[in-house]
């Protein structure tokens, strides 16, 4: 099981650390169908998993001044009240109706990667009404990956990367170092909303994320190297078969 913990965890770190994001959803189906924890265990597991290797992934970024302290610290606090409320509802919920909304989840995040893979438009200027037309989308934004964060133990980096790409008109490169340290604070938020009730598998998580932030800090050097367009494109397409298996799982057996 360690082994098979950490060839998972240097998947999720190769991608998250690549995409700012994306890597993190796919968490929570490899602990459940992979290594047998429960749902409710494996999106705790994955805020651990997740909030680790998103922290090693900023540091990497912010010494090559790829990380907008104030930008994420600002999307990260507007979703705190979504993640505590989040992470309530998390031991509530039936397993069977959770892993119906991460599929649902899974298919939105890869619609969207596949959207933003064919690239931003260009950036212009935007007029004062517009920037506060832009700032009331951004605390939407960080309502909606602080909901995510806290319900599923995702990063909500999909999210994350296209909103400050859009809104705040971030090269890439930017966009995703912020998009870490954004992850980065949300899980440790929902985290804490969890203490004294979650549930840890150390001897999965410890592995798991020992992979994730070794591999996320390689990535997160290469990424400037890597085809991102045909990167994301990749993912989008496992995320969408992994989508249609955890569905299936629920529905049919």
């Amino acid at each position: 099981m360690i082994a098979a913990a950490l060839a998972l965890g240097v998947l999720i770190g190769l991608t998250l650390g690549a995409l700012g994001g994306g890597g993190s959803i796919l968490t929570v189906p490899a602990l459940v169908y992979l290594l047998d924890l429960t749902p409710q265990e494996a999106t705790t597991a994955s805020l651990v998993i997740v909030g680790v290797t998103a922290a090693a992934g900023t540091a990497v970024h912010a010494c090559h001044g790829g990380t907008r302290w104030r930008s994420g610290g600002l999307l990260a606090v507007a979703g705190v009240p979504a993640s505590l409320l989040g992470s309530l509802l998390n031991a509530r919920v039936d397993p069977d109706a959770l892993l119906l909304t991460f599929a649902a989840v899974m298919t939105v995040a890869a619609a969207g990667m596949l959207l933003r893979s064919r690239g931003p438009g260009p950036a212009h200027p935007a007029p004062l009404v517009r920037r506060r037309k832009r700032a009331v989308q951004l605390v939407v934004a960080g309502l909606l990956i602080g909901s995510l964060t806290g319900f599923l133990g995702v990063g909500g980096g999909f999210v994350a990367v296209p909103a400050l790409v859009v809104l705040l008109s971030m090269p890439m490169r930017t966009a995703v170092g912020t998009s870490l340290l954004v992850i980065a604070l949300n899980s440790a938020v929902a985290l804490g909303a969890r203490a004294g009730t979650g549930t840890y598998d150390w001897e999965v998580i410890v592995p798991f994320a020992a992979g994730a932030v070794v591999a996320s800090v390689v990535s997160a050097r290469l990424a400037h190297r890597l085809p991102a367009a045909a990167l994301t494109r990749s993912f989008a397409v496992l995320l969408l078969l992994v989508a249609g298996y955890v569905a299936a799982q629920v529905l049919l057996v």
